[in-house]
């Protein structure tokens, strides 16, 4: 019996945050940025809508703060949040200002690049190839690790077999 009160006063360790297992230790503005798709700019947006003090612990937010958070993350314009923070400004398919959280953002970029290998893009086509795709110097530091490391194991043993036949 006795050990049913201590576990009530005990703080939740994980909180599930948007599809995100957070520590509940966190800051919330720190704990917001756990989550993918959700910068600190963002998070800052999420706490001034609410009138939720940054530094609280995301363990003291009740039940309804934190389904609230939910609901800005996932609809940010209904909140009147300047759309110069979402992370799809202008979407190419649709022309919608839009914020994508969680795997959303993973599938969204996954798309993103496969329409760009499919129009033959430049940026498409260095993705493909494994180059950097932002204009960096491959002269000097780039290198394609996984093809030069096995040419390299190649290279090096037949040096060392040309060495034991002479």
């Amino acid at each position: 019996m006795k050990q049913n009160v201590d576990e009530k006063k005990r703080p939740k360790q994980v909180i599930r945050l948007i599809d995100r297992d957070v520590d509940a230790s966190f800051p919330v503005y720190f704990g917001l940025t756990r989550i993918t798709g959700i910068s600190w700019s963002f998070a800052n947006a999420i706490l001034k809508v609410l009138n939720i003090d940054r530094n609280k612990k995301l363990s003291e937010l009740s039940e309804e703060e934190l389904k609230k958070i939910e609901d800005v993350a996932r609809n940010p314009e209904k909140y009147n949040i300047p759309t110069w923070l979402f992370n799809n400004q202008k979407d190419y398919y649709t022309g919608e200002n839009k914020h994508y959280i969680s795997s959303d953002v993973k599938l969204k970029v996954e798309f993103n690049i496969r329409r760009l290998k499919k129009i033959r893009a430049y940026r498409g086509i260095r993705h493909e190839l494994n180059l950097p795709v932002r204009g960096q110097s491959t002269k000097t530091h780039f290198k394609q690790m996984k093809k030069r490391g096995k040419k390299g194991v190649v290279i090096y043993k037949k040096q060392e077999s040309q060495n034991k036949s002479k």
